[in-house]
């Protein structure tokens, strides 16, 4: 029972990712046929995070109240019918209104599986969730350009990931008596030492307010720098191979996927070297490895090096993210892990919406040269954060 609720969490999770990767992939044709500039793109980006960050910071009382399953099936119920809105959508008012469902959906799926994973199963499935999310944030865009290139055009992209939502939809809506189950046996048998700390350190815990427990901002700003990081190096990547180390477009496009394929990838091998290494030594290294793809990348040396760079920076940061959530309940107690793990996730996206633009704007007045440093010190502040998060919670 324990595995098959695990495929459908797997299975959650890769349609989590499939339309997170969407809009991109489609708007350079969206923003023609419905008549608005490129830059209207940032608008709805904008507006689904808003919608992420809000969800995300409620999750907690909402998780406790309905339970993970509940919330789930509801969640990917509202992306489902979001991303239909887009397909039906006239103009870009109806887009910017089907966002808001689409960005609340996706942060109440996210923060619910993520705090479940934690509580219930080992740090090597964390891993391989997240390589699943990979697997959806891929073939998102696959499934999107084979239906610009056909007749259909982004719409019929839409409608296509939009059933693929409302089959996962009657897939979790049938599974609901199965997760009530397995968290009865989960609870009696208390099968994940890792991620369950005392009883003793709950009750201690329990009376203290989660942004008063010791550590718990340390944790937040490493998962603003982190996700800052991983978005800024997938939207500046190609513009700095382009303007600074003067390759064609086609080819930087392509380095800049070999970095999304070092994250996916990196995630899946993170789950078997789980099995030797703890989450903090994971992430340790992981953001040492990541510091040294970005040192490669200010140093001025043939334009290969960059590619290096690109794919070491993804490797590192592929067991950054997944060991810090299932860290959550061992550092903080399982008593405020749904809150919790809520905060951390409002500001990792947070890191995403603000940070990159943050980038771009600075680079709009300089170069897009500062590019590697800006990586480079988000990194820092990024291993500063967990160092000191370490010291607190040792």
């Amino acid at each position: 029972m324990t595995l098959l609720l695990l495929v459908i969490i797997y299975l959650a999770f890769i349609s989590l990712g499939l339309p997170d990767s969407l809009l991109g992939a489609a708007w350079p044709v969206m923003h023609l046929d419905i008549g608005v500039p490129l830059e209207t793109g940032g608008v709805l980006s904008m507006t689904a995070a808003v919608g992420t960050v809000v969800s995300s910071l409620a999750s907690g009382k909402v998780i406790k109240r309905f339970g993970t399953g509940k919330v789930t099936v509801v969640s990917c119920l509202m992306t489902a019918m979001a991303l239909l809105g887009f397909y039906f959508a006239p103009s870009i008012l109806w887009m910017v209104l089907f966002t808001i469902p689409l960005g609340l959906g996706a942060g109440a799926v996210d923060t619910a599986l993520n705090n479940y994973v934690a509580l219930h199963y080992k740090a090597h499935h964390m891993s391989w969730l997240h390589s699943f999310w990979g697997v959806g944030a891929t073939l998102g865009p696959i499934i999107m350009a084979l239906f610009i290139a056909g007749k259909n055009g982004w719409r019929g992209g839409y409608l296509t990931i939009a059933v693929i939502q409302m089959i996962l939809v009657v897939i979790l809506l049938l599974s609901l008596p199965l997760w009530r189950r397995v968290s009865k046996e989960q609870h009696a048998e208390s099968v994940d030492t890792e991620a369950l700390v005392s009883s003793t350190t709950d009750n201690d815990l329990s009376q203290v307010k989660p942004l008063q427990i010791k550590g718990v901002k340390f944790a937040m700003l490493t998962f603003l720098f982190y996700c800052g990081v991983e978005t800024s190096v997938g939207l500046w990547g190609s513009s700095f191979l382009v303007n600074v180390k003067e390759l064609p477009a086609a080819v930087a496009a392509q380095w800049v996927s070999f970095y999304w394929g070092g994250l996916t990838v990196g995630r899946f091998l993170t789950g078997f070297i789980t099995f030797k290494m703890s989450n903090r030594n994971l992430i340790r290294s992981g953001q040492i490895i990541a510091f040294v793809g970005g040192a490669l990348l200010l140093l001025p040396l043939p334009s290969i090096v960059s590619l290096v760079g690109f794919v070491m920076i993804g490797l590192g940061l592929a067991p950054i993210f997944p060991c810090m959530l299932h860290e959550t309940p061992a550092r903080f107690g399982k008593t405020h892990s749904q809150t919790i793990m809520g905060y951390q996730m409002a500001t990792a996206y947070t890191g995403s919406t603000l940070m990159p633009p943050l980038l771009g704007f600075i680079a709009s007045y300089t170069t897009i040269a500062i590019f590697p440093f800006f990586i480079a010190i988000y990194i820092g502040i990024m291993l500063l954060s967990t160092e000191r998060l370490n010291s607190i919670t040792k």
